[in-house]
């Protein structure tokens, strides 16, 4: 496949879902070097916080259902949330160098894996996964609260990165961003999660099945290590790429909504980057 610059990651106009969707993989793929390894530290360290709760509930992999679930279904249920949660947090961590990539590539750029981490606001971005979390953990509680939660609050690291907002008024840019154009944008990131939900979930499952099929060593025995490595493998290209998506949905959004490339189009040479993907007050 022939190498795709920079500028083909976000053109500056609208894009289509599906063109959306490919400029996430396409982010994703120009920075995989930072973003896949970090993934996978933070996809084993969730795998290590979900465990006892696993345990409590006595769910066994691969599938990690419980043995019972009418007694254990509260249990259960939190574990989900938990688990949501997590993903939320994770993803949310992920999104600071994948918005700091996806503002670059919106200008030209494809930055270095330094400047990549150096300019993604770490001390705000970890407060933000640390709220946004919580918050969709206590969503998922509740069931249908999951969508509204997780499709609103995706583009709160995006903003806190890109647009110069401050910390307490993200959320509330974040929200309004993903509620235009009929909540376009909280629609599309749930139709990727969702796509990816489908793609870990066969992957996590089609290698313990796999293993046992081909029947070179007693997968059972090993369900738990197997089990563990498959998922964290797989959400730790899952994860960046839902970071990527909510970068990426978060410029195209302001290209849409707010005149983006009409801006850059129109800016001065020279004016700092920063400068140039501010959002307008």
């Amino acid at each position: 496949m022939p190498d795709a610059g920079p500028t083909a990651v976000l053109p500056r106009r609208p894009l289509t879902v599906g063109e959306l969707l490919d400029a996430a993989v396409l982010l994703l793929r120009d920075h995989a070097r930072v973003l896949v390894p970090l993934a996978l530290v933070l996809a084993l360290a969730e795998q290590a916080v979900l465990h006892p709760l696993r345990l409590l509930v006595e769910a066994d992999p691969p599938q990690w259902w419980p043995a019972d679930l009418g007694d254990s279904l509260p249990w259960y249920w939190l574990l989900l949330a938990t688990g949501a949660g997590t993903e939320a947090a994770i993803i949310a961590l992920l999104g600071g160098p994948a918005a700091r990539g996806a503002g670059a590539a919106l200008l030209g750029r494809r930055p270095g894996p330094a400047e990549l981490l150096r300019g993604s606001r770490p001390g705000p971005v970890v407060l933000a996964a640390f709220a946004v979390g919580p918050v969709v953990a206590l969503a998922a509680l509740t069931g249908p609260g999951w969508f509204l939660a997780y499709g609103l609050l995706g583009l709160v690291v995006p903003v806190l990165v890109l647009d110069g907002v401050p910390g307490h008024r993200a959320p509330w840019r974040a929200i309004r961003l993903a509620g235009r154009v009929s909540a376009r944008a909280a629609a599309v990131r749930l139709l990727g999660y969702l796509g990816w939900w489908l793609i870990r979930l066969g992957i996590g499952l089609g290698v313990y099945h796999g293993l046992g099929m081909l029947g070179l060593f007693d997968v059972s025995a090993w369900a738990l290590p197997v089990t563990v490595a498959a998922f964290a493998a797989v959400n730790a290209l899952a994860y960046p790429a839902l970071a990527c998506l909510d970068a990426v949905l978060h410029l195209e959004t302001r290209i849409r909504t707010e005149g983006l490339d009409i801006r850059l189009s129109r800016a001065r040479p020279g004016v700092p980057e920063p400068v140039l993907l501010a959002a307008q007050r």
